[in-house]
């Protein structure tokens, strides 16, 4: 049987979790793509806001009461992102390093943290470095998922734990990490919520997403990586939750965004150009595509939630506010604090000879009109 730990996220999307079922650093990274090539150490990122940083320092001491093998300040810690350009995995990596130098205390040199510039040929030669240099532990952001099995292969046979971040493996690979003994393990959030989360914002609408009344919904849906599971599952759910709503759906386009701004905006524009009126929402598998969609049907004369809808996922602070101002219609929270903190924690349990289960997911937050106050709170 596939072993999972249900993370509970912090104490502040706890409470907004709780309430949605009661009722049914440093500043982010701009929307624009950071550079591709960039400081082999990420800038510390801003203060967390105090509920967070309650609970930071409450799994810190936790840490650091348990920790009876290498002392933290003596870690050295590989991580690999996929491409520093994305926008959430730029959030991600920031709340790691904080976390890993400010509460559980590893030293900032013996952080390095690398771009893999969406290359797996790239990543792979930062991974085989960290070997080289005697890493004791890696944290990846896999450009391609399929690439687990060479990475942990290699890493297995160094001796060397791997924390997997974001882009999950397939569940027979996880499982064959119980199966063999190997220190690896994933660290992430269920995708199939996140797409869950989507479609019934639009199904919880009044008009259930039917802008224009004919009893169709018609939609785009702008994907990221078709062969990423994330992106996949997003797809999936959203739609299959508007179905389970009773809604009549109708997919007018789905194209490949790779998760980027840029795309997102020219597949909406060219939807919006061929189809017009027809579509009644637009579907984004995250906010980067989601704010290019935006630009996209503002330039087109829409206005969203008036006769067009707009959903993404990952909570950045911009999109957030456009849902608080009513320029779009919702996002998710992928909780990026509480599976960065819980990267570090498996990590160093790894390091110190504990037991860590084969996957460990975090739960997603819807964010609509009603608590986007409180997010923006949680995120700025």
């Amino acid at each position: 049987m596939r072993l999972t730990r249900k993370v509970t996220a912090m104490a502040l999307a706890s409470c907004m979790v709780l309430s949605l079922a009661a009722c049914g650093g440093s500043k982010p990274a701009e929307t624009t793509a950071a550079p591709a090539a960039e400081t082999t150490t990420a800038a510390p990122a801003a203060e967390a806001t105090e509920p967070a940083k309650e609970e930071a320092e409450t799994t810190a001491a936790d840490v650091a009461a348990t920790v009876e093998g290498k002392d933290p300040s003596e870690v050295k810690v590989g991580i690999s992102i996929y491409q520093f350009a994305d926008n959430f995995m730029t959030l991600y990596r920031e709340e790691l390093k904080k976390y890993l130098v400010e509460e559980i205390g590893v030293k900032e040199e013996n952080i390095s943290i690398m771009d893999g510039k969406n290359d797996q040929g790239e990543q792979m030669n930062q991974i085989r470095n960290f070997i080289t240099q005697g890493y004791d532990v890696m944290i990846i952001n896999l450009v391609q998922a399929s690439s687990e099995p060479t990475v942990t292969e290699e890493c297995h046979a160094a001796g060397i734990p791997v924390v997997y971040i974001n882009r999950e493996p397939e569940a027979e690979r996880e499982q064959a990490w119980v199966d063999g003994g190997i220190k690896a393990t994933y660290v992430g959030a269920d995708a199939r919520q996140s797409g869950t989360f989507q479609g019934e914002e639009i199904a919880e609408l009044e008009n259930k997403g039917d802008a224009d009344g004919d009893g169709v919904v018609r939609y785009i849906m702008v994907q990221g990586d078709p062969e990423n599971v994330d992106a996949q599952y997003r797809t999936e759910k959203s739609i299959e939750a508007l179905t389970a709503a009773g809604v009549e759906v109708e997919e007018l386009v789905k194209m490949r965004g790779d998760w980027d701004q840029t795309k997102g905006q020219e597949i909406t524009a060219n939807a919006l150009s061929q189809h017009g009126a027809k579509i009644d929402v637009v579907f984004c598998n995250n906010d980067a595509m989601a704010l290019g969609a935006l630009q996209a049907i503002e330039a087109a004369g829409r206005k969203v939630n008036e006769d067009i809808y707009l959903v993404g996922v990952d909570a950045l602070v911009e999109v957030v506010e456009h849902v608080m101002n009513g320029k779009m219609t919702g996002t998710v929270f992928n909780d990026y604090f509480g599976q960065a903190h819980t990267a570090a924690d498996k990590a160093m349990d790894f390091v110190n000879g504990k037991d860590v289960d084969n996957v460990y997911m975090v739960d997603y937050v819807k964010v609509t009109p009603e608590n986007a106050g409180e997010v923006l709170e949680l995120i700025k």
